[in-house]
């Protein structure tokens, strides 16, 4: 998943001059921690077992590293 992350963020920073892929998955990392805020004041018990919070933590460190890879890519 993470290298599909890379190859679009690649495709979008060779088409375009601005960091638009950055934009747009800097916008998904801001949007997933609001949520994360959100769900987790919520409830006492997010992310309710050990699976549930490896699923959180890679979905997580996936979303940043899609962020930074475009980032690095468009730059």
């Amino acid at each position: 998943m993470l290298a599909t992350f890379i190859a679009f963020a690649a495709e979008v920073a060779e088409e375009e001059s601005e960091p638009v892929a950055f934009y747009i998955f800097g916008g998904i990392a801001a949007v997933w921690a609001i949520i994360l805020f959100l769900v987790g004041m919520s409830s006492h018990t997010f992310p309710g077992s050990r699976a549930a919070a490896r699923v959180v933590g890679l979905i997580s460190v996936l979303v940043v590293a899609a962020a930074m890879a475009s980032a690095v890519l468009s730059s």
